[in-house]
């Protein structure tokens, strides 16, 4: 069995893995999820936010037997965990995630996707250090087929997501290309486009990619599915 640490998006936390740890539990894995610095718990100002210290966070809840789920933005941070100390974790799994490019920032990765499904409903704090999204446009950007309850759980939970971590580069080598890797693809997206998904895993082994007809929410949408291909692809690593 496996040992599966979550890490959530932009703007989210460690409440929106809440139907999916005991899915995973009822697999006979143990599972946990953290809030990222400056979220849920963790009200750390914005100002004082950096990617480092996301990657910290992630390795002081990590072990050499944990397989590391990233979402979204997510898939910086545990990828800067990877690099740092790539023996802290057995395998990352990225969930509709950001791949990093070696030089490039999440802001960088973003700009080249093939659509900016995101930006319209974007809306920047007045000191420029965080940014929400257009709370109307929200379910139907991230949430379109998850139950409205799960909607009204995730609306009253969302945070302020700091600009800085975002906005710096990550510099990728050996070592965390030595950590196994496996992508979750989900085909019906409205905020990382599902092509741009493909196209950031296009030179891996096909068994490393997976696809999910899910929103950009699975953990809401299908808990159960995200438990099971979870369940299969830490077999894998």
């Amino acid at each position: 069995m496996s040992d599966f640490l979550l890490i959530h998006g932009s703007c989210h936390g460690a409440w929106c893995w809440r139907d999916v740890i005991p899915e995973l539990e009822a697999l006979g894995h143990t599972a946990r999820a953290i809030d990222l610095p400056g979220h849920g718990k963790d009200q750390i100002p914005a100002g004082a936010q950096t990617l480092d210290a996301c990657a910290e966070a992630i390795l002081t809840a990590s072990t050499p037997d944990t397989v590391v789920v990233g979402h979204s933005w997510g898939g910086y941070p545990i990828s800067a965990a990877a690099e740092a100390v790539p023996e802290q974790m057995r395998g990352l799994i990225y969930l509709c995630a950001y791949v990093p490019v070696s030089g490039l920032s999440m802001i960088d990765m973003r700009k080249r996707g093939p659509r900016q499904p995101l930006m319209p409903h974007v809306r920047r704090a007045e000191d420029g250090q965080s940014y929400t999204f257009d709370p109307e446009a929200v379910p139907t950007l991230f949430y379109h087929d998850c139950p409205e309850a799960s909607v009204t759980h995730a609306l009253s939970r969302l945070s302020p997501q700091a600009t800085a971590p975002q906005a710096t580069p990550l510099t990728l080598s050996a070592r965390w290309e030595s950590v196994p890797k496996a992508y979750i693809r989900c085909t019906e997206d409205r905020a990382i486009p599902p092509e741009y998904q493909a196209e950031m895993v296009r030179d891996w082994p096909d068994h490393r990619v997976h696809s999910m007809p899910s929103s950009h929410s699975p953990f809401f949408a299908d808990p159960s599915g995200l438990a099971r291909l979870t369940d299969r692809i830490a077999a894998t690593l």
